[in-house]
């Protein structure tokens, strides 16, 4: 893009701005002095209209007082502008479902003049042929990402709770079609659509012709802001056996290859930091303007208020005082913290507080996960825990030697 951008401010007045390659080099060139922010998540609202079964954060749609608590249009398109003044250029739109936005087109539309790539999560229903035009004449710059709950009316409508929800599911996934807009596909796999992956699996291979692979999500946790035991019992009704979550995940075509990849990068951590994840190196702010240096991690003492400060205050000052802080739970202490899986395991402050309402707590349900993908790759045999290993090395080392294997043969076979 050669030209300079006309940019709208968040008063209505315009600017000229320089091209937008010109302006990605001096955000780059910019980031050398002041720490960049390298992705902004924007929770655009908590409201849903579906009411999904597993779901850890959704509310009505139509939640008044949820409504007159979100942040305002012009709130947001000034915590977009800081992000751009951060040299951020990717954004994320999200919710709850964020088509439920009435101002969602503008700022949309406002985020992809400011140069940013936008990705936007969705369960499509909402998409419609004026929303798909916007999204063709302003290319979101990465694929719309859309979750799947069922192939059928039945399986569908069971998980999402809400009559008629396939139907518009389906009819905004065509849309995006019609209109050559790239998009992904993940199905959230439950007991009541489990039957369904088959058939997910082959609409996949017909609509991507191959060249997209079928994305399964299987974890699903408890209730982010703590504010419904009822829910809380429900999903851990559906989260199924770490076996049959794992059985699933091996679906997937490069299961082994990209897991043992994954542990190859990130297990064998040996730490009693509760924070290894790069917590607050991207910030996410929730639907109400309190910025997150984890999009899971919603403890009161973790979260900064945009009302009364900025995102540069944030990702320089608020969560990087965090970064040291040490567990002090007995069971991690004993266990996680000399585990070689933990990085499998994902254990984070973020799905602590979400299962227990502390930062330290392990997940059991998580641990068993863990464990269980660890087996089926070879990292350990039945009876097992991580953190009694003590020739865990060797164990990476053979993960390593296997992927660094295969990739010889595929370069061999010109795969």
């Amino acid at each position: 893009m050669a030209s300079n951008l006309v940019v709208r401010m968040t008063d209505g007045s315009r600017i000229k701005r320089q091209s937008y390659s010109r302006l990605v080099s001096d955000l780059r060139s910019f980031s050398v002095k002041i720490n960049r922010l390298p992705k902004l998540i924007i929770e655009l609202t908590d409201r849903c209209n579906n009411n999904c079964q597993h779901c850890y954060i959704n509310r009505p749609a139509q939640d008044l007082q949820a409504i007159d608590m979100e942040m305002k249009t012009d709130f947001i398109k000034n915590l977009i502008l800081q992000a751009a003044d951060l040299g951020c250029l990717d954004l994320r739109f999200t919710g709850g479902e964020p088509l439920l936005r009435e101002d969602f087109s503008e700022l949309y539309h406002f985020s992809r003049i400011n140069g940013f790539k936008v990705l936007v999560s969705t369960n499509a229903r909402l998409i419609t042929p004026d929303l798909a035009s916007l999204f063709k004449n302003f290319p979101p710059g990465q694929p719309i990402d859309i979750t799947v709950y069922g192939m059928s009316s039945e399986t569908y409508d069971k998980v999402s709770r809400m009559k008629g929800s396939y139907e518009e599911f389906r009819r905004g996934v065509n849309l995006l079609v019609e209109n050559h807009i790239d998009f992904v596909l993940r199905m959230a796999v439950l007991p009541d659509n489990q039957s369904d992956v088959p058939a997910y699996e082959d609409w996949i291979k017909n609509l991507f012709h191959d060249k997209q692979k079928p994305v399964y999500v299987t974890n699903f946790s408890l209730r982010a802001r703590h504010d419904d035991p009822k829910k809380d019992h429900r999903i851990r009704k559906i989260r199924g056996t770490p076996e049959k979550m794992v059985e699933v995940a091996a679906r997937a075509e490069h299961y082994s290859g990209e897991l043992r990849d994954f542990c190859r990068q990130y297990s064998g951590l040996i730490s009693d930091k509760i924070f290894e994840c790069g917590f607050g190196q991207s910030v996410s702010i929730d639907a109400y303007g309190f910025a997150q240096g984890c999009l899971l991690l919603r403890h009161p003492d973790f979260l900064y208020t945009l009302h009364a400060g900025t995102l540069a205050e944030a990702i320089l000052t608020f969560f990087p005082k965090f970064s040291n802080r040490r567990a002090r739970h007995p069971f991690f202490l004993s266990r996680c913290a000399h585990c070689y899986l933990r990085g499998l395991c994902e254990l984070c402050p973020g799905h602590s507080w979400m299962e227990h309402g502390t930062l330290d707590t392990p997940v059991e349900f998580q641990c068993r996960v863990a464990h269980a993908h660890a087996r089926r790759l070879g990292l350990l045999t039945v009876g097992e825990s991580g953190w009694e290993i003590a020739d865990w090395q060797s164990r990476l080392d053979g993960v390593r030697y296997i992927t660094s294997f295969v990739d010889k043969l595929k370069i061999h076979a010109n795969i």
